[in-house]
């Protein structure tokens, strides 16, 4: 018999909540608190961020002393290209319709919903325990950024947000910077007036062609992701945009890396007679924890306790811990067996999912040990 976190997981990822379509999603999640007996909160980051639901927030007053935590998880997933159909075979669930299963991120979803049930359901003593539910992280972090931090009672946090065998702690994520470029040139018929035009095209491509794309070292990355430009095959193009990003673990490398990137862009204007407008915004801030570290010894500990040997990494990707590390809150990013995230071969297994829950569980009783 399939487990409760088990039920739980599939009927959510059966729901499809693509970035700001995450109602359906949401209000399982409120009716299952509730039906817990708790209070849930949402919100009004929906209307600011262009999502149909706000954050939810909802709060375990404490029984116990100790530091209080609060655990994050977001509610949206990529798109989907096809129905979700989840199956559970060989104690692995996968979605047998060709597409997403979603177990980014609403297998975590699932572990914290059971463990705030099962806290309830044994009468476990803890220091307080905030859930947070939030829109639209696949597209920039967005629900999160937009939440009022200040309500949480808690400075300690854990989103369970990384593609990796449990065990994983993400000790540190990338500091990121998006850029627009549009280069312009002089439309002119391609077969009568060639000399008179000047290629917004040439240009883009020269400077994409000058730039350190991929892994530049072993903390930091480039990308151009979309180009687009011109209006015929027969007119010499006039415009052309592309949208890049870098990252870095080290902010110093990145400020470097994106000035050499703004820098040949302007170098290839140049060459091709054209002009170029580049508009430069920050992703998302990054972060580095140690591993004495309050947050990262609770984890630590609680992984041990869950029978896990903690190891620890850097993440290329940012997650809603991002946000609130920037805003001073001590929030770590843990592993949780999720694969193959954002394929149509996503899937997670049943020994996974249960294990989040007791990791879940071993994080509420390790804080209330601790004098964080």
């Amino acid at each position: 018999m399939p487990s409760e976190v088990v039920d739980l997981f599939t009927e959510l990822a059966a729901l499809p909540s693509p970035p700001g379509e995450e109602r359906a999603v949401a209000d399982m999640v409120v009716r299952y608190l509730r039906d817990l007996g708790l209070t849930v909160d949402e919100d009004d980051a929906g209307s600011k961020v262009g999502s149909n639901i706000g954050n939810l927030y909802c709060r375990l007053e404490p029984t116990d002393g100790g530091s209080p935590i609060f655990l994050c998880a977001h509610l949206d997933t990529v798109p989907p290209t096809a129905a979700i159909e989840p199956v559970l075979e060989d104690g692995v669930i996968r979605n047998s319709a060709g597409t997403i299963l979603g177990a980014d991120n609403k297998s975590a979803v699932a572990a914290m919903l059971e463990g705030a049930r099962r806290v309830l359901a044994e009468n476990r003593p803890h220091g307080g325990i905030e859930l947070l539910f939030t829109p639209k992280e696949e597209v920039g972090l967005l629900g999160a950024a937009a939440f009022d931090h200040e309500r949480l009672h808690a400075h300690l946090g854990y989103v369970y947000d990384q593609a990796a065998p449990i065990g994983e702690v993400i000790l540190g994520a990338p500091f990121s910077r998006a850029m627009q470029v549009r280069f312009h040139g002089r439309a002119a018929h391609s077969g009568m007036y060639p000399e008179e035009g000047r290629s917004a095209i040439a240009a883009a491509a020269r400077a994409i062609s000058d730039l350190r794309l991929g892994r530049v070292d072993e903390e930091t990355t480039a990308n151009v992701g979309i180009i687009q430009g011109g209006t015929a095959g027969n007119i010499i193009p006039e415009w052309c945009s592309l949208d890049a990003e870098a990252r870095s673990q080290d902010e110093q490398k990145l400020e470097q890396l994106v000035q050499e990137m703004v820098d040949a862009f302007s170098f290839a204007a140049g060459l091709e007679d054209c002009e170029v407008e580049t508009k430069i915004s920050k992703s998302y801030k990054g972060y580095r924890f140690k591993t004495e570290d309050p947050v990262v010894r609770i984890a630590h500990a609680a992984l041990e306790r869950s029978g896990y040997v903690p190891t620890y990494a850097l993440s290329g990707g940012a997650a809603d811990a991002n946000v609130f590390n920037e805003r001073g809150l001590a929030c770590l990013n843990l592993a949780n067996g999720m694969q193959d995230i954002h394929t149509s071969d996503e899937r997670i297994t049943v020994e996974d999912l249960e294990g989040m829950v007791e990791v879940t569980l071993a994080l509420v009783d390790v804080a209330r040990d601790a004098d964080a």
